[in-house]
């Protein structure tokens, strides 16, 4: 096979497997309503449902590196694909929340075990392309961010019939596809011959304030982002446009792919600044006002505006941990900050979720959502002044 073929073949396979992070978690927004209705559930438990798969994200972040060292890149990458695809299927035989949940758990741990791995794949298969690698996985998360929730409702869904649980199977069949990829075409030895260790400091530091200040800045990006998936479709089946629901996620996550590329232009020049957080931590306060307050097609307008700026701030933070950590220490600063930040975008969206069933007010679940973007654009500046330790 000629290089050029290898090199393809490789990053379809991280591609696809960028996309098995995303597709079946993004599959469950478009229909929230129709679970909600069929399985009686309160705005709380909705909240708390979406957040499940990130609460296993916090969970597993520092053990999902061990598994890697224990058992290589390639069986974990393949258990983790094999678990989500099965467990994100599964979802459709429910019959209560409970039951939706239990299964919701175990599909976010075999992704919590898929996000580890893909760094280090990277290293093995294509030790002198870190950078195309690791942007060919990267596309596809924010590819299967745009899918889900565009294609469900226009596309998706008349196929199987309007059954959310036959939805969510058909959302699966693209990851267990990727696992057989996985297992026919992944290279069976790494490229450079490195073997995988265990490095002596894995455990976060939790008593260095910089862990605890990354953690809560990058939690308040990824509750608000995950807050408005959450909440989006319920608040517009409220006002009486669920035709809206469709387009109001796409435009949010949509959006997302589009900052990418302008920050494959200047995430260079936005790294060690403050300026992605004193102009995008407000833009997503104004995007939650205006979701909250406007109606219609506005609406669709300011899940754009929100999607766009949390996916700069986003990609700022999360180049963090190599840039401010010691050297030898990124790995266990990352842990600790995915440990963090995962944890708040599970207990803020419940939170938002718990306010709209005691106000009856709809809008008042974008309240500790706006406050994230307030923490977000304070604690980011915070982050801007650390120096660079790289050296």
């Amino acid at each position: 096979m000629s290089s050029n073929a290898q090199l393809a073949r490789l990053l379809a396979l991280l591609w696809l497997a960028g996309i098995a992070t995303r597709l079946t978690i993004l599959a469950i927004p478009p229909v929230i309503p129709l679970i909600r209705d069929e399985l009686q559930m309160t705005e709380a438990q909705v909240g708390f449902l979406v957040a499940l798969p990130v609460l296993m994200f916090a969970l597993a972040a520092v053990p999902g590196s061990l598994l890697v060292a224990r058992l290589g890149t390639s069986v974990t990458l393949l258990a983790g694909i094999l678990l989500s695809a099965i467990a994100g299927a599964a979802r459709g035989s429910a019959g209560d929340i409970w039951q939706l949940a239990a299964i919701t758990v175990l599909m976010g741990v075999g992704i919590a075990v898929i996000q580890p791995t893909l760094p280090a794949i990277v290293r093995e298969w294509m030790p002198g392309r870190l950078g195309l690698g690791t942007a060919t996985y990267a596309n596809g998360m924010l590819t299967a961010v745009m899918l889900a929730p565009a294609l469900t409702i226009p596309v998706v869904l008349p196929l199987v019939g309007g059954s959310w649980r036959l939805d969510l199977a058909l959302w699966s069949v693209p990851v267990l596809a990727t696992a057989i990829l996985f297992a026919l075409l992944a290279p069976r030895r790494s490229a450079g011959g490195a073997s995988a260790t265990i490095t002596a400091r894995w455990w976060p530091d939790w008593k260095n304030p910089l862990t605890w200040l990354l953690g809560f800045t990058f939690g308040s990006n990824n509750a608000a982002y995950y807050g408005a998936n959450a909440f989006l479709p319920d608040f517009l089946a409220g006002q009486g446009r669920s035709d809206l629901i469709g387009p109001a996620l796409a435009a949010l996550n949509a959006a997302q792919f589009a900052a990418s590329l302008v920050l494959l232009a200047t995430a260079d020049r936005l790294l060690r600044r403050a300026l992605p957080y004193l102009v995008f931590g407000p833009l997503t306060l104004a995007a939650f006002a205006g979701m909250a307050l406007t109606s219609g097609y506005w609406i669709v307008v300011w899940a754009a505006v929100m999607g766009f700026a949390s996916a700069i701030t986003f990609a700022v933070i999360i180049a963090l941990p190599s840039i401010v950590s010691p050297p030898g220490d990124a790995h266990r600063t990352a842990a600790g900050m995915f440990t963090i930040s995962y944890s708040c975008a599970v207990a803020i969206p419940t939170l938002s979720g718990a306010l709209w069933d005691i106000t009856a007010l709809p809008w008042m679940a974008f309240v500790p959502l706006g406050l994230c973007a307030v923490t977000l654009t304070g604690l980011g500046t915070m982050l801007s002044r650390y120096p660079s330790r790289t050296g």
